[in-house]
């Protein structure tokens, strides 16, 4: 096991899990999603190829209605 922060919130994770990986265990909608890993966006196309490493940052952020 590894340890990610996600969002700042510090997080347990397998290693060698993939981006695509964990938004499926944090149960994100499928559209309107945007990663960035150490500051860095992660296009969607790479997420199951985009292995986590100890200690990384990840920001999720979902779109959102409204003005």
């Amino acid at each position: 096991m590894i340890t990610i922060l996600v969002n700042d919130v510090p997080r347990p994770a397998e290693r060698g899990g993939t981006v695509a990986e964990l938004l499926a265990g944090l149960a994100v909608p499928r559209r309107g999603v945007a990663v960035a890993v150490n500051g860095e966006v992660v296009r969607r196309a790479e997420w199951p190829e985009h292995h986590l490493a100890d200690g990384d940052r990840v920001e999720v952020l979902t779109a959102a209605q409204g003005g």
